[in-house]
């Protein structure tokens, strides 16, 4: 394994594998990089680092050859080039493996491997197989992707990326969709790929990890490079202040004081979904009073997607099982998400284009679509100034960067607009608040604003439900914890009583009594 000395040292003696000068691009009026140098050496572990706007993703599809920068010069080998196409950066030796998964449920690993190349299911499953063996990354390329975990199906994508025989691999916030006992060994796949001469650009807002893989880590600020440094002689706060320009306001917390009855609940609900390669959910039973924050750990892939449809509306039970969903006392499981609204509910879903803002709308039309009934309709037509106003207010409480309300959604980077959909659904005032994956793709300084925001709504008398993929933000925020696996709900844990170890056991099925029923595979690692 190349260590981070024998990273460092190699650095005077070796032509940089790529190397960028003056790189900048521009979108309008709006500069997303200016003026970046960075060079990556082989065999380096190199992360990227910025809070949310700060032209990571920018940079990273220049790279890739998505898009073509408007000044400056990249350097392949030592050699200037012009990347003209994902294609091409794929020919020059540059792989990316990406947040979200390309791959068809009903093929095999062989078969979605082989619509990337021109070459046979058949004659690629001998190198899948040895290519997995190499880099401990084991996956039967047979097996129909339906059956496989998040961890397998990210073996998958690596598998495909690695057949190409990349120099350079950039991979876009891996661990994401990983339960903590996956993300060493993929920790351990990226070593033996730097060890080999492979070198890797690492995008992550999780600063421990970046701690203890990376060799080296560029810091951008506004779309400029503002340092580079070692990122094992750093801490984390010191990462974060280089990042944001301050140190991270950890969320501060009085005991929770929640009210009597439930104000929103599940009980014993079933449900089959429409998607055939969906989670079964089984039996579930929570609640959650006004004043606490109730959060729903597990891998995702183990019934997130489903469970998050049935408590906004996406998803209708039939009238006769409206009770199995109660919202402040009232059966709504028939309910549509427009009436669950105006019963008192409010949601964040874990797709923020399409789904939690339309990306060619403006901020101000984006926040006409959930928060009309404050004033904004009147008698039919629309309060132009009044939507404009609340958009303005969720920009300025959230800190979201943009250009003001006038702003295209899509224009925003994806934390920006989970910062205004977050503000949004906050200004609502709700009686219940679900929110999927609430600080996704967000930076830190961002993130502890948002879970800052959601405590403080808690402590109004708000019931409020997360869904979420990362350890970490549930232990801040819940007062009481539950597990999802395979369409089971765990018990209730107090935040007290769990811990790392426990919540990890629970996510693999560890407090399920009897063997669960045939449902699609879980999503471990």
């Amino acid at each position: 394994m190349i260590t981070r000395e024998a990273a460092t040292a190699t650095t005077g003696a070796q032509v940089p594998l790529l190397e960028l000068a003056g790189v900048t691009k521009s979108f309008g009026p709006t500069v997303a990089n200016e003026d970046v140098a960075l060079s990556i050496m082989p065999g380096e572990i190199h992360a990227i680092l910025g809070e949310n706007g700060a032209g990571k993703s920018t940079l990273m599809k220049m790279i890739y050859g998505v898009m073509a920068p408007d000044a400056g010069r990249i350097r392949w080998h030592g050699e200037d080039v012009t990347i003209s196409d994902p294609a091409h950066a794929r020919r020059l030796g540059i792989g990316m493996v990406f947040q979200h998964f390309s791959l068809f449920e009903t093929l095999t690993v062989a078969e979605n491997i082989s619509l990337s190349t021109d070459q046979s299911a058949a004659r690629l499953s001998p190198r899948i197989a040895e290519i997995g063996d190499r880099f401990g990354l084991p996956l039967d390329p047979a097996a129909l992707v339906h059956s496989l975990s998040v961890g397998q199906r990210q073996r998958a994508e690596i598998i495909r990326c690695l057949l190409q025989e990349p120099r350079l691999i950039i991979m876009d916030e891996p661990t994401s969709v990983l339960p903590p006992s996956g993300i060493e060994p993929l920790f351990e796949t990226i070593r033996r790929l730097a060890a080999g001469g492979c070198s890797v650009l690492f995008i992550s807002h999780k600063l421990e990890e970046i701690r203890s893989l990376c060799h080296r880590a560029t810091i951008m600020r506004a779309g400029k490079v503002v340092g580079s440094v070692d990122p094992a002689a750093e801490t984390k706060d010191s990462l974060a202040r280089l990042m944001i320009g301050r140190s991270i306001p950890q969320p501060t917390r009085t005991p929770a004081r929640p009210g009597k009855d439930a104000a929103l609940e599940l009980r014993g609900l079933d449900h089959v979904p429409d998607d055939p390669f969906g989670t079964h959910l089984q039996g579930m039973d929570l609640s959650v009073r006004p004043g606490e924050i109730l959060g729903i750990a597990g891998v995702s892939g183990n019934g997130q997607r489903e469970l998050a449809a049935l408590l906004s509306g996406e998803t209708a039970l039939p009238r006769g099982d409206r009770d199995r969903i109660r919202l402040d006392g009232s059966g709504c499981g028939d309910a549509d998400p427009g009436q669950r609204r105006r019963m008192g509910m409010a949601f964040v879903p874990e797709e923020r284009n399409g789904r939690g803002a339309v990306p060619e709308m403006s901020l101000t039309l984006n926040a006409l679509l959930t928060a009309h009934g404050r004033g904004m309709v009147r008698r039919g037509m629309v309060a132009h100034q009044s939507a404009r106003d609340f958009a303005e207010s969720c920009i300025a409480e959230m800190g979201v960067r943009c250009a003001g309300p006038q702003s295209e959604a899509r224009s925003l980077s994806g934390g920006n607009l989970q910062k205004f959909i977050m503000g949004r659904e906050i200004r609502l005032a709700p009686k219940v608040l679900i929110a999927s994956q609430p600080t996704w793709g967000v930076d830190v300084g961002a993130a502890a604003a948002i879970r800052q925001q959601l405590i403080a709504l808690r402590d109004t008398g708000v019931a409020i439900l997360i869904i979420s993929d990362e350890l970490e933000e549930l232990f801040e925020l819940a007062d009481r914890l539950q597990v999802l696996f395979r369409g089971r709900l765990s018990p209730s844990l107090d935040r007290a009583e769990a811990d790392t170890a426990l919540i990890g056991d629970y996510m693999t099925g560890g407090f399920l009594t009897e063997p669960a029923v045939a449902t699609p595979p879980a999503a471990a690692a």
